[in-house]
C-alpha cells in the first residue's frame, strides 16, 4: 500500500487523504469507477480491466502525469490526476504559463450520496496541488456538456477561459489561481479578510 502524501480534514465530511494510485491493489476498484455510468465523461464506459490498467500504466510511466487514490475516513472514495498541461492533455492547445498544473478528479460511485462530498473532494485536490509552492494556477479541461463539474469548478474559484477542441471532446478550458481558490473557499466557509 502506498504512503499517504496529503491529508485534509473537511469540517462536514471528515478526514480526506491522498496516496499514489497502486495498480497492484487498486486496479479492479479503479475499473469499477471509470466504467460506471456516472463516470460517462471519463469516456471509458466500455473499457475492460486490461484497457484501464494499460491507461494507468501509461500515466504511471509518464514523467508529466500522476494518478492518486483518495480516501475518505480511510476508505477509497475518489481518484485524482495531476499533469503538466504543457506536455499532457493541453499541449499546444493553450498558452501555458510557468506554474500551471492540470487536474482531473472523479468521485467513486455510490448509492448513498453525501451532501457536500464532491465539493470536499475538489477542495482537497486543489489543496494538494497548491501545497506545492511552484503551482501558480490549476488548469482544467472538462467536457463542455459537464455542467455539474463546471459549477464545482466555479465554486472553488475557476475562471472560464473558453472552449478548446481536443481530439476526444470539446472542452471548456478554465484556470484557477491560488488567490482565487483561497478567496472562493474562504467565502464558502463564511470567512472574511
Amino acid at each position: 500500500m502506498s504512503e499517504i502524501v496529503f491529508t485534509r480534514t473537511d469540517e462536514r465530511i471528515g478526514e480526506l487523504a491522498v496516496r499514489p494510485l497502486d495498480l497492484g491493489t487498486d486496479a479492479e476498484l479503479l475499473h469499477g469507477w471509470v466504467t460506471h455510468p456516472k463516470a460517462a465523461f471519463w469516456m471509458m464506459q466500455d473499457a475492460d480491466l486490461a484497457r484501464v490498467v494499460a491507461e494507468y500504466r501509461r500515466i504511471e510511466a509518464d514523467p508529466h502525469h500522476d494518478a492518486f487514490l483518495g480516501l475518505a475516513d480511510g476508505r477509497p472514495a475518489f481518484l485524482a490526476e495531476r499533469y503538466d498541461p504543457a506536455h499532457v492533455e493541453l499541449a499546444g492547445l493553450y498558452d501555458a504559463e510557468e506554474g500551471d498544473v492540470g487536474m482531473h478528479f472523479l468521485c467513486a460511485p455510490t448509492d448513498t450520496p453525501v451532501h457536500g462530498f464532491t465539493l470536499a473532494v475538489i477542495t482537497t485536490v486543489m489543496e494538494l496541488l497548491f501545497s506545492d509552492p511552484a503551482t501558480r494556477r490549476v488548469v482544467v479541461e472538462p467536457d463542455v456538456r459537464n455542467r455539474a463539474v463546471h459549477a464545482l469548478n466555479a465554486a472553488v474559484g475557476f475562471e472560464v477561459v473558453g472552449p478548446v477542441t481536443k481530439p476526444e471532446k470539446e472542452a471548456l478550458l478554465s484556470v484557477c489561481t491560488r488567490d482565487r481558490f483561497r478567496s472562493a473557499t474562504r467565502a464558502a466557509r463564511g470567512v472574511t479578510a
